[in-house]
C-alpha cells in the first residue's frame, strides 16, 4: 500500500484526470478500503481542496474549482508539451503575456525531474524564433473582450478602421478569434444592424460596458471561417469566386485563411472566395497559386487573366530571343 502523503498525490491526480469517479473504482485503484478512501477525501478538503461527493449508487467524487491551482501530475509528454506551449507565447502576439509566461516555464522548470529538465533546456537552445513585428493586443484587453462574450454584455468602442477613421461602435460581442497572429471580435453591429469583424488591436480601450442581450444564432456554423471571409474579401472593392481544381487540404497548404476562404466540393474540388483592390492582381495571385480553377465570379476575370498571360508569354519570348542571341 502506497504512503499517505504519495497516495494522496495520486488520487488527486486520478480527480483531475476525469470529470467524476464512482467510489469503488477509485478505492480499487487506490488498493484501499472505502473507509480509507474517505479519510483521504477529508485530507484534500481539508487541505483546501474542494472534493464533490454525490450518494447512491450512481454516487462518487468529483473535484470542483478551488481558490488555487492544485499540483498537476504530468506525463513526459505532458510536461514537455506545456514548456514549448510557454515558450512560444512568450514570443506571441499578445503583449503582457511574455512575463507571466516566462515565470510559468521557470516554476514548471524547477519542479520537473532531471531527464525531462534537460530534454527542455536542449529544445530551447536549439529553438530559434525570428522577430516578429506585427501587431499586438493587451493581455487585459483579449481578457476583457472573452469576458464580455462570457456574460453578454453589450459594449460600445471607438474603432481604427483600415483607412485609419475612428467611429464609435455599439456591439455585442459574440466570440473571439485568434487567426495568424492577430485577434478579431466578431460581434453584431447595433448601429449597422448586422455581423461585424472588429481586429482588436483596432479597439480603442478602455471600452464601456453596458446592458445584457439575448444571443443571437451565430452568422456562422464555423466561426472561423466568417472570419475568413470578412477579412479576405470584405475589405476590398474586388470579390472573387473559383473553384479550385484541386483537394481542400493541398489548397490550404498554400493559401493562407487571411488571403481566402476555402469550402469543399468534393474530393477533388474546394471553391475559393477571395478579393483585392483590382482584379488584375488576383488574377496573377491566382496564376501563381499552383493549381487549375474554373471561374464562377465575376466573369471579367478571365480577360485579366489572359491580359497576364499575354504579357508573361511576351518576356518569355523576348528573354528567349536574348539568350539565342548571346549563344551565338
Amino acid at each position: 500500500m502506497l504512503q499517505t502523503s504519495a497516495r494522496l498525490l495520486r488520487l488527486l491526480t486520478m480527480l483531475q484526470t476525469r470529470r467524476s469517479w464512482a467510489g469503488p473504482d477509485l478505492a480499487e485503484r487506490l488498493e484501499v478500503t472505502a473507509r480509507t478512501l474517505r479519510r483521504d477525501i477529508d485530507r484534500l478538503r481539508s487541505l483546501g481542496y474542494p472534493v464533490h461527493s454525490t450518494s447512491g449508487t450512481a454516487g462518487g467524487y468529483s473535484l470542483g474549482a478551488g481558490a488555487a491551482l492544485p499540483p498537476l501530475m504530468l506525463e513526459d509528454d505532458e510536461g514537455i508539451a506545456v514548456a514549448l506551449a510557454l515558450q512560444t507565447a512568450a514570443g506571441g502576439s499578445v503583449a503582457g503575456i511574455e512575463d507571466a509566461a516566462h515565470r510559468a516555464l521557470s516554476k514548471l522548470e524547477q519542479v520537473l525531474p532531471n531527464r525531462l529538465r534537460r530534454r527542455i533546456k536542449t529544445m530551447r537552445s536549439s529553438i530559434v524564433r525570428m522577430t516578429d513585428t506585427g501587431p499586438t493586443v493587451d493581455l487585459s484587453a483579449v481578457s476583457a473582450l472573452a469576458g464580455a462574450c462570457e456574460a453578454q454584455l453589450e459594449i460600445a468602442f471607438d474603432y481604427n478602421d483600415h483607412h485609419a477613421r475612428v467611429s464609435r461602435r455599439a456591439v455585442e460581442p459574440h466570440r473571439l478569434v485568434h487567426m495568424e497572429r492577430r485577434w478579431y471580435l466578431v460581434a453584431w453591429d447595433k448601429n449597422r444592424t448586422d455581423w461585424r469583424t472588429f481586429r482588436v488591436d483596432r479597439i480603442v480601450l478602455p471600452f464601456e460596458n453596458g446592458a445584457a442581450f439575448a444571443p443571437r444564432s451565430s452568422p456562422d456554423d464555423d466561426v472561423a471561417a466568417f472570419v475568413s471571409r470578412s477579412v479576405s474579401s470584405g475589405p476590398y472593392p474586388y470579390r472573387v469566386q473559383v473553384v479550385m481544381r484541386a483537394p481542400i487540404e493541398a489548397v490550404r497548404e498554400r493559401i493562407r485563411p487571411s488571403s481566402g476562404s476555402l469550402e469543399a466540393i468534393d474530393g477533388k474540388r474546394c471553391r475559393l472566395r477571395t478579393g483585392g483592390h483590382s482584379l488584375e492582381s488576383v488574377a496573377i495571385w491566382l496564376a501563381c497559386a499552383g493549381f487549375e480553377f474554373e471561374i464562377e465570379d465575376p466573369p471579367e476575370l478571365l480577360e485579366h487573366l489572359q491580359r497576364a498571360q499575354a504579357r508573361l508569354a511576351r518576356i518569355a519570348r523576348a528573354h528567349t530571343r536574348t539568350d539565342a542571341s548571346a549563344e551565338h
